[in-house]
C-alpha cells in the first residue's frame, strides 16, 4: 500500500475476519507486511522455552498482525470506521480527516 493511513496509538475497528466488530488501539505497524497489531485482538498462541531472560516457559498467549484491509480507523464523532483523507494545511503540513465528518485524528 503507498500510504498506510493507520498510526501507532490510533483506535481502529474489525471488518472483516473471526475478529469483526472488535475494537481497539494500535500496538505497532508492521509497514513492510502491511499489517497493525491491535491490542486485544486477534490472539495467537506461543509454545515458548524458557531462557535466561523468560525464566517461565510454556503457552504464552499475544495479538498477532491483522491486515490492514481488515481495519478501519475509528472516528468518535461518527460512531464508526471510517475512510480517511488527508489535507495539507497552509503551513506544509497533512493532515488525516474523516471522510464522512472531517473530524481531523492528528
Amino acid at each position: 500500500m503507498a500510504g498506510i493511513s493507520i498510526r501507532k496509538n490510533d483506535f481502529v475497528v474489525v471488518k472483516a475476519g473471526k475478529e469483526k466488530g472488535k475494537k481497539g488501539k494500535v500496538l505497532k505497524v508492521l509497514r513492510d507486511k502491511d499489517k497493525v497489531v491491535v491490542e486485544k485482538v486477534n490472539f495467537i498462541k506461543r509454545h515458548q522455552r524458557p531462557t535466561s531472560a523468560q525464566r517461565q516457559g510454556g503457552i504464552i498467549e499475544r495479538e498477532g498482525p491483522v491486515h490492514l484491509s481488515n481495519v478501519m480507523l475509528w472516528c468518535e464523532k461518527c460512531g464508526k470506521g471510517v475512510r480517511v483523507r488527508r489535507q495539507r494545511l497552509d503551513d506544509g503540513k497533512v493532515v488525516r480527516l474523516c471522510a464522512g465528518c472531517g473530524e481531523s485524528f492528528d
